[in-house]
């Protein structure tokens, strides 16, 4: 860390400097550096220098051409490594709340049910297993639900859809993406299945049903929409 306090200290001292003394400046620096490569070894870096380079990466567009020691991937890994380390951290010393644990006995009931009752939806399974004395929610029974062994038939009509009908469809998602801070930008995307063209696509980091609506109007707007719209069952759309 003082290593790095003292870039810092350099970095304000050399708004002070013209032009010409720091490009001579640089020009005698990479020359040593290009020897020290050449003679010595691959050196370590400090905690605080990965620090550094992680965020020179996020700052400055060219940071790629100062490397000498390093190579870009490497930095790349660092933030990576960075991101995973301060979730990991935040998991362990956050306060533990979920779901309970649905037994293995409840789970193939709630599978059998599904499957000898194809009308049932899952407020119907809810409400049988509260009379036969099961505490579990009805958004978990949902949930069991979507993961009962599938019939093989119902994926063939499915596949037999998609492609009878890929110039109407259209499909939205979403995807993460990791910040300098260890945040999280949401980025949303409409796709077209026929050509796989990006019809509409934004980034936000608090995702909503509001914001999504809007999304939509924007990807499709007057009479563009298409016929059928594939999305999961994520809590973004709800």
């Amino acid at each position: 860390m003082q290593r790095l306090l003292s870039l810092l200290s350099v970095l304000a001292t050399r708004f002070y400097r013209s032009r010409r003394d720091l490009l001579l400046e640089n020009l005698a620096l990479r020359q040593q550096l290009a020897v020290l490569k050449v003679r010595y070894r691959q050196p370590r870096f400090a905690a605080s220098d990965k620090l550094f380079w992680v965020m020179l990466r996020r700052l400055w567009p060219g940071w790629k051409q100062a490397l000498i020691l390093v190579q870009p991937e490497t930095v790349a890994a660092w933030h990576r490594a960075g991101f995973k380390l301060y979730w990991k951290w935040l998991s362990r010393h956050r306060t533990r709340s979920g779901r309970r644990c649905v037994s293995k006995e409840l789970r193939e009931l709630i599978f059998r049910m599904a499957a000898e009752n194809p009308t049932w939806g899952a407020p119907r399974i809810h409400g049988e297993l509260r009379m036969l004395g099961f505490d579990i929610s009805e958004r978990t029974v949902s949930r069991w639900m979507r993961k009962a062994p599938r019939n093989p038939e119902l994926a063939k009509r499915w596949a037999a859809f998609l492609d009878n009908h890929r110039e109407a469809i259209a499909a939205m998602d979403f995807f993460t993406v990791p910040t300098l801070t260890f945040g999280v930008l949401h980025c949303f995307f409409v796709i077209a299945h026929d050509r796989r063209r990006i019809l509409h696509c934004n980034v936000t980091r608090h995702p909503s049903t509001l914001w999504v609506t809007q999304q939509l109007r924007e990807a499709f707007p007057y009479d563009a929409a298409s016929n059928y719209l594939i999305f999961d069952r994520a809590a973004n759309f709800n």
